[in-house]
């Protein structure tokens, strides 16, 4: 699958660990939207959409299923984040 959009939303809360909020298009027929961009203690990086359980853990709803493409998403979602911080506003790449 290739990646044809990424929206990047930019979350303004200062000290707020949540960076970023992405939509993903693939193949310009499938979007998966809420992908987190945060700030962690080793860097940037991103989390699937998920949800919570009624246990208290987090679930991912949507997810690669092999590193390749995991890693591609990665990439290319950081990407469309630093571009969309360098011009302050709301992001679209390709």
């Amino acid at each position: 699958m290739k990646i044809t959009d990424i929206k990047i939303r930019l979350v303004a809360k200062e000290n707020d660990r949540l960076k970023a909020v992405a939509s993903v298009v693939f193949d310009e027929c499938f979007v998966l939207h809420d992908i987190k961009i945060i700030d962690g203690k080793l860097g940037l990086f991103i989390a699937m959409p998920s949800r919570k359980t009624p246990d208290g853990e987090y679930k991912d709803i949507a997810h690669p299923l092999n590193t390749e493409t995991r890693d591609n998403i990665n990439r290319e979602v950081l990407a469309a984040y630093k571009k969309a911080i360098e011009e302050g506003s709301e992001q679209k790449a390709e």
